[in-house]
């Protein structure tokens, strides 16, 4: 198996009015592609904090972050956010949907805008995402219209519609029935053997 991302003396420190916090300190594992890791710890330990740096949604103070074959402290912006859109899944506690959009559309939206298009093959795996969290029947639903469960069913599969080397997510379960928690482990399975890492 090849390496997908390798984390070497990785530091977040925090500047305050009168001192300095240090949230993370010489923090190094890697992971290949396909494998599956899990972050745990006491509340306060910098889990949040290390799933941000992991998702380039924040940067480190110190070490080094490569995925790909990529050294991702280094880049720009504009690149950095492009390598994340196309490489970096996230579904946290929170679904993020488009109110007035419909489940459907929220799931194609992330794939359509990134080709500047919709295709017949994303629509088509979005309705088939959404029939595997039990959603077929609301697919024509507004986001306004979807309970809160619901609405986290339709970020899981908006963020499986992409397909991303590597996807994070934190309490994504925790709104779903004991069901549909079952057919979302199910696609993460096959995610990883497609070769994701999920942590």
């Amino acid at each position: 198996m090849d390496t997908a991302i390798r984390v070497t003396k990785l530091g977040k420190r925090v500047r305050l009015p009168e001192s300095e916090l240090c949230i993370l300190e010489d923090v190094s594992f890697s992971l290949n592609r396909g494998e599956t890791a899990a972050i745990i710890g006491a509340s306060g330990s910098g889990k949040s904090t290390l799933l941000s740096i992991l998702g380039t949604l924040m940067r480190p103070t110190a070490g080094s972050f490569r995925m790909l074959g990529r050294e991702l402290t280094s880049l720009k912006e504009a690149e950095l956010s492009d390598f994340r859109n196309q490489q970096i899944g996230f579904i946290f506690q929170y679904h993020h949907l488009l109110p007035d959009f419909s489940a459907l559309e929220n799931v194609m939206f992330p794939h359509a805008g990134r080709l500047w298009r919709e295709t017949q093959a994303g629509r088509e795996r979005a309705a088939m995402l959404l029939e595997r969290v039990g959603l077929s029947e609301r697919m024509n639903y507004r986001a306004t219209r979807l309970s809160g469960g619901q609405k986290q069913r339709v970020a899981i599969a908006r963020t499986l519609l992409k397909k991303p080397a590597m996807l994070i997510f934190d309490e994504a379960t925790s709104a779903l029935d004991s069901k549909t928690e079952r057919a979302f482990q199910e696609e993460l399975l096959s995610l990883a053997k497609n070769r994701t890492t999920l942590i």
